[in-house]
C-alpha cells in the first residue's frame, strides 16, 4: 500500500471552555493539517487524485473552519477534537474500495501537533461535541 499526504492551513480563533490559563480567552492560530490516504495505486498510478482531495478539503473543511470561531463548530476545539472533527468530515468521502483515510494530523503551532488514526476516531468520537 502507498500513503499519500495533502497538507493545508487555515486561520481561526477559539477558546477552551473550562481551561484555566490564557487559552481560556479567545485567541487565534494559523493551523496546519494533513490528510493521509492509504491504498493501492489505480490504473492511472494514483491512490487518489490530489485535485480531488484538495476539492474535498476545501468543501468539507476550509469552508467551515477558515476565518471562523471554531467554538461555533466544535464545542471544545482542542487540536485533538479538531482532528476528530476533520476525520468525521473526510472519512466518508475518502474511504472507497481499498482506499482508506489513514491519519489526520493537526498542528496548533509549528512545534505542537496531534495525529489520529481510525482507532482513535472510533474510540473517541463520542466525546466530540459538534455545535449544530
Amino acid at each position: 500500500m502507498v500513503i499519500l499526504k495533502r497538507e493545508f492551513s487555515f486561520d481561526a480563533a477559539h477558546y477552551l471552555p473550562d481551561y484555566h490559563g490564557k487559552c481560556e480567552r479567545l485567541h487565534g492560530h494559523t493551523y496546519k493539517a494533513a490528510i493521509f490516504v492509504e491504498g493501492p495505486p489505480d490504473e492511472e498510478g494514483m491512490v487518489m487524485d490530489f485535485v480531488e482531495l484538495k476539492g474535498l478539503v476545501e468543501e468539507r473543511i476550509l469552508s467551515k473552519l477558515d476565518h471562523s470561531c471554531l467554538n461555533d463548530v466544535i464545542k471544545r476545539p482542542s487540536a485533538e477534537y479538531i482532528a476528530l472533527w476533520i476525520w468525521g468530515e473526510m472519512g466518508p468521502h475518502i474511504n472507497a474500495g481499498k482506499r482508506r483515510l489513514k491519519y489526520v494530523q493537526v498542528w496548533e503551532s509549528p512545534g505542537s501537533s496531534v495525529i489520529i488514526d481510525e482507532n482513535d476516531f472510533e474510540n473517541f468520537r463520542g466525546m466530540l461535541e459538534v455545535v449544530s
